[in-house]
């Protein structure tokens, strides 16, 4: 299967989709931890491939290092998903996705805020890298 921009549209529509499944049925207030469970359990049910909480390699002018910096979700080893339980997100939640997104070689990013009202309204953001803006637009 070709990747493309709208192959990982898709998929962010099903993350998207997911996380608001889960809001609905658990509620704000809960760890960030069980969001992460249950997303991570239906997007397994879709019959996507999703890893969770794996290292993310960094390398530094050839020095490997163990920093122990670990991602909440990749789905279909493309979109990158990034979990919070906060009041707000804040620049540093941004900046610390776009970071995982550049070290782990990945096109595109999810910030999902369990702590809201309404997730598709204001508990989430999309970034993409410029990998991303090179892929084929259509299937």
């Amino acid at each position: 299967m070709m990747i493309t921009q709208d192959l990982i549209n898709d998929i962010s529509y099903e993350i998207i989709g997911s996380a608001i499944e889960v809001h609905k049925e658990l509620g704000p207030g809960l760890l960030e931890s069980v969001y992460e469970k249950c997303l991570a359990h239906l997007l397994a049910q879709k019959n996507m491939k999703v890893t969770r909480q794996q290292s993310i390699p960094i390398n530094f002018r050839g020095m490997e290092l163990d920093c122990d910096l670990r991602f909440d979700l990749l789905v279909e080893d493309l979109v990158v998903v990034e979990l919070k339980t906060v009041e707000n997100i804040l620049p540093i939640h941004e900046a610390q996705l776009l970071t995982y997104l550049k070290l782990m070689n990945k096109p595109k990013g999810i910030l999902i805020n369990f702590n809201c009202v309404n997730i598709f309204k204001e508990g989430q953001k999309t970034f993409v890298t410029e990998q991303y803006r090179q892929l084929p637009k259509g299937y």
